[in-house]
């Protein structure tokens, strides 16, 4: 049998996100309370727009709105007050009406903490109806996505 073996290049964009657990976050076993992991996501979520130069104030100010439609996450080790933890969020597919993103929650040690997923829809504001990506978030996003 012959086998070719063939160099696979993924095509995605990823950001890493760092932020400090603070003790308001934690729970009575001293554990991030398990519900504030969707806060975390979100600020990872910006903060990946942001990167690529876009901030939710202003896709708001253009006429479009970002809601959640599905949140997922599967939990492996907890994470504790005062630790730093990094999220690497992944769009590791070109938006169309809806965006994905995906996360993995690491600690100080570069321990997998947490993953999990996100997506969005694009919304018209006065419309209230589903609307397809920015074309300027499209050509960002282009150059990542092209092998």
């Amino acid at each position: 049998m012959l086998v070719i073996n063939k160099k696979v290049e993924l095509t995605m964009y990823v950001h890493k996100t760092k932020l400090r657990v603070r003790y308001a976050e934690t729970d009575q076993m001293g554990y991030v309370y398990y519900g504030n992991y969707a806060a975390y996501y979100e600020v990872a979520r910006v903060e990946t727009l942001r990167s690529l130069g876009f901030t939710y104030k202003e896709l708001e100010d253009s006429g479009v709105m970002l809601p959640v439609l599905e949140f997922q996450i599967k939990y492996v080790k907890p994470a504790f007050y005062d630790e730093e933890l990094t999220i690497e969020t992944t769009i590791s597919k070109l938006p169309q009406a809806r965006i994905a993103f995906d996360y993995k929650t690491y600690n100080q040690k570069n321990e997998l903490l947490n993953f999990g997923s996100t997506t969005l829809v694009f919304v018209n504001i006065e419309t209230k109806k589903p609307t397809q990506a920015p074309q300027e978030m499209l050509q960002a996003l282009k150059p990542f996505m092209e092998s």
